[in-house]
């Protein structure tokens, strides 16, 4: 059998646990059924099965487990939910750009600079072992390259953009480096000591994206959406934080406790018409500072 053949039936088992649980029979049953219509050999012995269990565990990082009270297979999960829902979705993803050679004429992927995500492994194998890390870096505002020594304490994404989050040892100060403008990266041996009471879910917990100005305060940032953008904010929550105070037919009232940054700014300004913004006086006070200096531009 091809290992082509291997990785479609691996595919065909997680597509089918998903849906449900299902006996060893029922995957047998379906991996026929997919046989004839794909005109590939996709059945199996169970002792051929359980290899396919480990091969997936390794592969996708998806465990699939056996529930001797119902005599079924069913992917087992962890408690968290964020990344066993990112595992899927990257199996998707693999899976779907996997199915031919010429993608140009079906998918239209963006045009943007490479992610940075070839040091991913790198620098999780440098966090969780706490030893420093050296790499250059340039800022996207400056032209001069300079070279970082850092302890690492997390990873963290971001409008599909991927930065360390890492204390710089020239100022000792907590910092978000950018995956895509890192390069040269070199895992040290020396150790380091992560402060007790940091915790990157606290760290970011009022931030909206990367930055977090440590020496303020977090603000309630009341909203208004009026009914058709009002739709998408429901859906795809801007934050956490996030709680409805009013849904009817004329708008969408929503409060976040966010910091005020120039990602937050940013945002908001993204949805132009659509938004108000009812507090705090300071960010209105930015709004509108910001549409004037545009207007001066026309």
């Amino acid at each position: 059998m091809s290992k082509r053949e291997s990785i479609a039936r691996y595919n065909l088992i997680i597509k089918k646990l998903r849906k449900q649980p299902s006996t060893f029979s029922e995957i047998s049953d379906y991996l026929a059924f997919e046989s004839d219509l794909q005109e590939y050999n996709f059945n199996v012995s169970k002792r051929t099965f359980q290899r396919d269990i480990e091969d997936i565990r390794s592969i996708y990082n998806i465990d699939i487990q056996y529930d001797f009270s119902r005599k079924v297979y069913y992917i087992e999960f962890d408690e968290q939910q964020e990344i066993n829902e990112r595992i899927l979705e990257a199996f998707d993803t693999f899976n779907a750009l996997n199915i031919t050679d010429r993608l140009s004429n079906y998918i239209h992927f963006e045009k943007r600079r490479p992610q940075g995500t070839e040091n991913l492994y790198d620098l999780l194998h440098a966090i969780k072992n706490k030893v420093q890390i050296s790499f250059s870096y340039q800022k996207f505002w400056e032209d001069e390259i300079t070279h970082r020594i850092t302890e690492p304490y997390a990873l963290k994404e971001f409008k599909n953009r991927w930065y360390l989050l890492a204390n710089d040892l020239k100022d000792k100060k907590v910092k978000s480096f950018a995956l895509d403008r890192l390069s040269e990266l070199e895992i040290t041996r020396k150790k380091f000591q992560l402060p007790h009471d940091f915790n990157v879910n606290e760290h970011f917990k009022y931030c909206f994206g990367i930055i977090n100005p440590n020496d303020h305060k977090p603000q309630e940032i009341i909203l208004s959406f009026d009914p058709f953008q009002g739709k998408y904010i429901k859906t795809l929550p801007l934050h956490e934080s996030q709680v409805i105070l009013k849904d009817n037919e004329d708008e969408l009232l929503i409060q976040l406790t966010l910091f005020v940054t120039h990602d937050l700014l940013m945002e908001i300004l993204s949805f132009g018409d659509s938004v108000k913004v009812i507090q705090p006086v300071s960010l209105i006070a930015e709004i509108k500072k910001t549409y004037e200096n545009a207007l001066r531009l026309y």
